[in-house]
């Protein structure tokens, strides 16, 4: 194992920035076709690639030379939350500047093309806090434009060869406290984005043309009265409604023009809150919804395909939102690792799935064309006190555990599990039909409070009884033909890095207490590291420039600078800058 230096990462923030890179040239605009079919060398969306696989085919850096990685370049960051992911496109590197903008970069060495700054409301602050600490976890390319989703609630597409502003159209009002947090994806010629909210006027995923921003489409994450799925909501008033899609942006099917994308827990947190009682909606699904959904939407309307409720009726302010990954895999589930299983399903074919990890756990396995449930299982453990207590598995009805529900004012709960999986990345290798999870090991311990707005009292994560606390973050390896978990590294300090898998054989991840290493995916055995200058948030890419791969990270806090996740009671982590940090083997004299 071989340790980086970064010695000379002052010198290389020093140098970067006293002048601007040389204009860009020979930008080559991204098509449709471009983007369902990626170059290897880009990053052209969050996760490479629209069934958010998070797979790179690029293997000059693997696993027998990785120990040689060093440092090509770093570039410091303005002050604020950071929790986005870049792009690239023809040797370009496209990122959120914390603060409200964005920065193009030269991705061989960090030299700057153009800077673009939000003149953000002075009044924003009000409802949806300052530019920094505003969290937009990515952008997205198009053509020539760049779309950023700005924390004011406009959507701006910027000419990607100067950063000029092409268009703007506003999307929502940040007086309704609505706000830009989630991703940004760009499918079938439109730009669709998501959000969180605190009325129902700002719950939707929205569609806007992306040559022109003219609205497409809005879907609404909560039905209103009389509207199917309405009476769900029991008699809560259609205003009242809340549901958000606070994280990260959903994937694409090109072939059935559909997008699947998943919804967060409903507000106010409690069923007594919302409801008046704990059974003021049903105990199974469909309770509340879309809330804890996977949504199939039409790309052309934004019309409901199907939905899947993963937990009905929230209590704890679960989360079953964040990526959606589409894999192609025979459906073989294996009675000793799933719990639950479609016995309507014949084993062993295969079948196009829409797979996603609960950030309150849980692994979930739907068929993509109808949302029929095939399998799903307690992740990463089974415990009594997890959200879910049973599955009707013929059709996918959800149960909650009704013995952590609370049943009145006052009542403390432990409830499993909390901030388990949240707004960073799995990665999937299809040589191994394998599925990399980092996760926290943690539960949630809540009482019911109505005298708070969102409906409860003392709220803390904690590392969960019984586990080993040296153990509290561990990358998973999952098979995603049989659920089978594997447990290939575990360490006590937590992490909110994406996962990168390559095909060099290699798995790149990286934590809260500033390491960034590169793992064999069999065995988790680190193969290299290195100490960076703060805590890594999501962001993990590769991509290639003029034959040369690079790996690039990014350092900064999440969620008002505050650690996210990692504010679970006994856990200790470091917290530091914002800055990107990018890798390469040393270049061949």
């Amino acid at each position: 194992m071989k340790r980086a230096s970064l010695a000379v990462a002052t010198a290389l923030l020093s140098a970067t920035g006293l002048c601007a890179a040389a204009p860009m040239t020979d930008f080559k605009p991204v098509t449709e076709d471009m983007l369902t079919k990626p170059d290897p060398a880009d990053w052209l969306m969050l996760d490479r690639t629209y069934d958010e696989q998070r797979y790179s085919p690029l293997d000059q850096i693997n696993r027998g030379n990785v120990a040689q990685l060093t440092m090509a370049w770093s570039r410091g960051l303005p002050q604020g939350s950071q929790e986005t992911v870049p792009i690239v496109h023809g040797g370009v590197l496209y990122t959120v500047e914390p603060g409200g903008g964005i920065l193009a970069l030269n991705a061989t060495n960090g030299d700057e093309y153009w800077e673009y700054k939000r003149a953000v409301p002075k009044d924003a602050e009000e409802y949806i806090g300052t530019a920094e600490e505003a969290r937009t976890k990515s952008i997205a390319i198009y053509q020539d434009l760049i779309f950023y989703p700005a924390p004011d609630g406009y959507l701006v597409a910027l000419d990607a060869r100067t950063g000029k502003v092409r268009w703007e159209t506003k999307v929502q009002d940040y007086k309704q406290h609505t706000e830009h947090t989630a991703g940004v994806i760009v499918a079938d010629g439109k730009v669709i984005t998501s959000r969180t909210c605190e009325t129902r006027a700002g719950c939707f995923v929205s569609a806007h043309d992306a040559l022109t921003g003219k609205e497409a489409w809005k879907f609404y994450t909560t039905p209103a009265e009389g509207e199917p799925g309405g009476d769900s909501w029991g008699k809560v008033p259609t205003e009242k409604r809340i549901a958000s899609s606070w994280g990260l942006p959903g994937s694409y099917d090109p072939v059935r023009k559909v997008v699947y994308w998943g919804i967060s827990n409903p507000k106010p947190y409690t069923r007594l809150k919302r409801h008046g009682s704990a059974d003021g909606t049903s105990r199974m699904a469909p309770a509340d919804l879309y809330s804890n959904s996977t949504v199939a939407l039409d790309v052309a309307t934004g019309k409901l395909n199907w939905y899947f409720q993963h937990l009905p009726g929230d209590d704890w302010d679960a989360d079953y939102n964040h990526e959606r990954v589409l894999v192609r895999t025979r459906v073989a589930p294996d009675p000793a690792s799933v719990k639950w299983i479609n016995p309507l399903v014949p084993k062993g074919a295969e079948r196009d799935i829409v797979f996603s990890v609960g950030e309150a756990g849980g692994l979930w396995a739907l068929d993509r064309s109808t949302g029929q449930f095939l399998w799903a299982t307690p992740f990463p453990e089974d415990v009594p006190e997890y959200n879910v207590s049973s599955i009707d598995v013929e059709t996918g009805r959800t149960h909650i555990n009704w013995n952590s529900v609370f049943q009145k004012d006052g009542d403390r709960h432990l409830v499993c599990f909390h901030n388990t999986k949240s707004y960073w990345s799995t990665s999937y290798d299809p040589r191994r039909n394998a599925l990399y999870i980092p996760y926290h090991d943690a539960c949630l311990d809540m009482t019911a409070d109505n005298r708070n707005p969102m409906g409860f009292g003392p709220r803390q994560g904690v590392v969960r009884p019984g586990s080993d606390p040296k153990k509290f973050l561990t990358i998973a390896k999952v098979n995603l033909s049989t659920g089978q978990v594997q447990k290939i590294y575990s360490q006590p300090e937590s992490g909110n890095g994406s996962a990168l898998v390559t095909a060099g054989d290699l798995l790149f991840w990286g934590d809260m207490n500033r390491r960034f290493r590169a793992f064999d995916p069999d065995n988790g055995k680190i193969l290299w590291d290195a100490v960076l200058g703060g805590v890594i948030q999501t962001s993990t890419i590769t991509y290639e420039v003029n034959g040369r791969q690079y790996i690039a990270v990014m350092t900064g806090d999440g969620q008002s600078g505050t650690a996210g996740p990692a504010r679970i009671s006994g856990v200790t982590t470091v917290r530091g800058h914002n800055e990107i940090y990018v890798f390469a083997l040393p270049e061949k004299r």
